[in-house]
Order: C-alpha cells, then sequence, then structure tokens
C-alpha cells in the first residue's frame, strides 16, 4: 500500500480484493473491529469508518448482535429474474394453527399469482439447516416466510438467513422471529397474550396460579413476560416452584407428567395459565385423572384459542391468536418486499379472551400475598 492511501482506504482495498478473488462471497463474515484494528495497527473509529464506507458503497451490511457480512448489493450482477415461487417453511404441517396459516398464504399468494414451496421442520434445527441450503443452492425462489425453530435458544443457522438476504432474497418470520436477525416479522403479541389471561384470572378472584411454558420457543419466553407482569401489578407473589418448563419433546409426555405436579408443583393453587391449547389439553386429562373437577375446583386457560380449545372434554377458555390476519398480512408484506418496498420490522397483533368452561370464578378469594 502506498503512503498516500488513507489508513481506512487500506482496510476497504483490502476486502475488495478479496473479494475480487472469490476468496469472499455472498453471506460471507469479515473479520470483527478487533480483529482488523489488530491486523492494520489502527483505532477502532478507523475501522468502523472503513465499514461505514464498504456499507454505503453496498458491499457489506452490519447486523446489530452478529458482525458484517458481504452482501451482493455493490456486486454490478443483472436484475435477479421473479420465479413467481415463494419458499414458506413452519414447524409442522396439520397440526395445532399451522394448517391454517398456510390455507391462508396459499389463498393470497394464489390471488397474486406465485406458487409455495412448503417444508416442514418438525422443529428441528438440523431439518431448518437441510432445507435453508436447499432454497440457498437452487435460488428459486423470490422470497422465504419461515417460522422459526427453537427460536428461545443459540440457533447454527442464522448465517444461512443472512446469506440469503445478501442474496437479494426477502425474508421475512411469521409467529415468532430471531431477535439475533434484522428481518421483519409478524405475529401475535405474546407477551401482552401472557398478561391477557393471567388478568383474566385474576379477575376471577385467583391468586395462587400455577403457569405452564415452552422452554425453547421464544414465545414461551414471552408469555411467560406477560404473566410475571400481570401477577407484579396485582401485587400477587411469585413462587417459581409454580412455573414448569416443558421443552419440545416433553410436550409429547406431559400428561404424564402434569399427573404429578398437584402435590408437588401446584400446591394450593386454584388455576394455571397453560402456553398453548395443547398443553391445556393435556393439563385436562391429567386433572381427570387425579380426580380434580375443572373448573370447579381446578381451573385453567390457555392461548391461541385453536380447533382444539373448543373440542376439548372442557372447553378451553383461552386467547385468540388471529393467525388468518398473520398470514394475510404476512403474504402482503413479503408482496411489497419483493417490489423493493419496505416493510415495518415488527407487527405484533393484538388478542382477546375466548371465554368458554375451563374458568371458574373463585367464591372466596385468596387475599393478596
Amino acid at each position: 500500500m502506498g503512503d498516500t492511501v488513507a489508513k481506512y482506504q487500506e482496510i476497504c482495498i483490502w476486502i475488495k480484493d478479496r473479494l475480487e478473488k472469490g476468496e469472499l462471497k455472498a453471506g460471507d463474515k469479515i473479520e470483527s473491529e478487533y480483529q482488523l484494528c489488530s491486523q492494520f495497527q489502527v483505532s477502532r473509529q478507523t475501522v468502523r469508518h472503513a465499514i461505514a464506507v464498504l456499507e454505503e458503497e453496498g458491499i457489506v451490511k452490519r447486523y446489530r448482535g452478529s458482525g458484517t457480512y458481504i452482501s451482493d448489493f455493490g456486486r454490478t450482477l443483472p436484475p435477479k429474474e421473479k420465479t413467481m415461487q415463494i419458499a414458506v417453511m413452519t414447524t409442522f404441517v396439520q397440526e395445532y394453527i399451522f394448517s391454517s396459516i398456510i390455507r391462508e398464504l396459499e389463498t393470497q399468494f394464489t390471488e397474486a399469482e406465485y406458487s409455495l414451496q412448503i417444508s416442514f421442520t418438525n422443529n428441528s434445527v438440523e431439518k431448518e439447516r437441510l432445507i435453508l441450503k436447499n432454497i440457498l443452492n437452487k435460488s428459486a425462489v423470490d422470497g422465504l416466510i419461515a417460522e422459526t425453530t427453537r427460536s428461545a435458544l443459540p440457533n447454527p443457522n442464522l448465517s444461512l438467513y443472512r446469506e440469503l438476504m445478501a442474496q437479494g432474497i426477502p425474508v421475512l418470520f411469521i409467529n415468532s422471529y430471531y431477535p439475533q436477525l434484522n428481518a421483519p416479522h409478524v405475529s401475535l403479541d405474546d407477551k401482552m397474550a401472557g398478561k391477557l389471561v393471567t388478568d383474566y384470572l385474576l379477575q376471577c378472584g385467583h391468586r395462587n396460579i400455577a403457569a405452564v411454558f415452552k422452554s425453547d420457543d421464544g414465545q414461551g419466553h414471552q408469555r411467560y413476560a406477560g404473566y410475571l407482569e400481570a401477577l407484579i401489578e396485582a401485587n400477587v407473589r411469585i413462587y417459581d416452584k409454580r412455573i414448569v418448563w416443558a421443552d419440545s419433546e416433553m410436550m409429547a409426555h406431559i400428561d404424564q407428567t402434569a399427573q404429578n405436579w398437584f402435590s408437588r408443583r401446584f400446591e394450593n393453587c386454584t388455576a394455571c395459565v397453560c402456553y398453548n391449547d395443547e398443553i391445556a389439553n393435556k393439563l385436562l386429562s391429567a386433572c381427570k385423572a387425579n380426580g380434580i373437577r375443572v373448573p370447579d375446583e381446578f381451573s385453567i386457560i390457555s392461548i391461541d384459542n385453536s380447533e382444539l380449545a373448543s373440542r376439548c372434554e372442557v372447553p378451553l377458555t383461552s386467547a385468540a391468536n388471529p393467525v388468518q390476519s398473520m398470514a394475510r398480512i404476512a403474504a402482503l408484506q413479503m408482496l411489497d418486499m419483493i417490489n423493493g418496498k419496505e416493510v415495518p420490522l415488527s407487527t405484533e397483533l393484538g388478542s382477546e379472551i375466548i371465554v368458554r368452561d375451563s374458568v371458574a370464578a373463585v367464591r372466596s378469594p385468596f387475599k393478596r400475598d
């Protein structure tokens, strides 16, 4: 490098040279600020100036909390020809709320003359990885609408999502999202839903309220946050032992393990907030096995208001998850993204309580702890 070249320019030239030689490609993460400072013997301010210049030229893209990645936008490539195909990746297919989401997406995209490529991860990180690699290798879609896989846990597939975005393929998350990714999402306001159902029990006079949440999905953590907020606002004491965390594998057998909760975890409780209708239905079975009458002796409330909520032996009072609206908004936003329009980074929908038979008022409400 000549003496007339500024230090920040040295970094820019070095990055561009590696890009031209094929040592770097779209989606690759470049060195950290610390590494560049050490390599070029410059200050962090100089490195940040170089990155800002590269980003302005469209060569790199910064993602908060993750790092800086090579983008496609700085290359003189011909415009990407539309395939009229949208990839849709959800966790499951015919279970629970997922079929409703897919039906609405199909309706919206068919009207726009798009076809869907639908795949399912079964909430497996490895399956998610294989699907994303397949999409990247084929490059035959105009966008990806994805539901997250175990979004409360560290995920090794985030770089694949970033590579898709770097290649100019819009990514939008539905029903949940990865906070580490700078991609739009459309979902239920899960914290608000958790607070809503807990407030409903409090209004019915319940004070000793147990809860069951999903541990490996972000929605579970948000619904837990709403549960806590409602109890704190009502000045009700929080007992950690009354809160059960279940991962995806535990959920399959939760009706069996739940039979022991009433003597060990839910002692003196009069009600329970359930992460979703599936868990609530299994808790109903555990109550029946223990001879506990719902709602006379124990109230159960859940979230999602799926078809399962109305089919239970004791129909469930549940907070609605507006999945049809969610899917419609997600489809319209994806079409906007494909056409180069900006969409909100976060669209979170409200909820309401659908009252059925699983919650009863406490005849003699507990005093506040």
